[in-house]
């Protein structure tokens, strides 16, 4: 049995979790924040067999995209803040972690 925890950008949240709950997958949801961008996104958790990882992992590759946006940036000079030109920063995707689950019950 394997633990999938995926951190995906809360623009693709909806679309991954539909689809692998189409395939019968169960899925929990939850609610975090990124850290560099602090920005909203879902981590989901799936048990699932091992021999079913694959189709998990080529579902969340499918439906979350990783796109580029431009972000406001400023600068400092002594104590005040200016705005400066934006910078391109990559977005939203997926990361991943597969692990292995030593023991599951479902009460």
């Amino acid at each position: 049995m394997k633990l999938v925890l995926a951190i995906i950008n809360a623009d693709d949240a909806n679309e991954v979790i539909n689809e692998l709950m189409k395939k019968k997958y169960s899925v929990t949801r939850l609610a975090t924040t990124g850290g560099f961008l602090k920005t909203g996104n879902t981590t989901v958790i799936i048990g699932v067999e091992e021999d079913k990882v694959p189709d998990v992992l080529d579902t969340i590759n499918e439906f979350s995209h990783s796109r580029k946006q431009l972000l406001p940036s400023t600068s400092e000079i002594g104590m005040c803040f200016f705005p400066t030109a934006p910078v391109e920063v990559n977005v939203g995707g997926a990361t991943v972690f597969v692990l292995d689950v030593e023991r599951f019950e479902k009460f």
